[in-house]
């Protein structure tokens, strides 16, 4: 019986270390980050930016660095 329980233990153990390798399965890193986001991510997107505009994405980075990232704006 004592082997059974350690076999049934050892085996549990053994089986945690079988963790799978974890991908990012079907993310493309090749698309520039103004290009925009298809399919249903796109009713996220700020509004009067339109994708493909680098210059809007931009300049909407900036005004956010500066209105909720800068601690000199923000506290007063």
């Amino acid at each position: 019986m004592k082997r059974l329980v350690l076999l049934g233990a050892a085996v549990l153990v053994l089986a945690a270390c079988g963790d799978k390798p974890q991908t990012a399965a079907g993310v493309k890193s090749d698309v520039a980050a103004f290009e925009g986001v298809p399919g249903p991510g796109a009713s996220y997107l700020v509004p009067g930016w339109k994708v493909g505009d680098k210059a809007a994405w931009e300049q909407q980075l900036k005004t956010r660095q500066q209105n909720g990232q800068n601690e000199y704006n923000r506290v007063k």
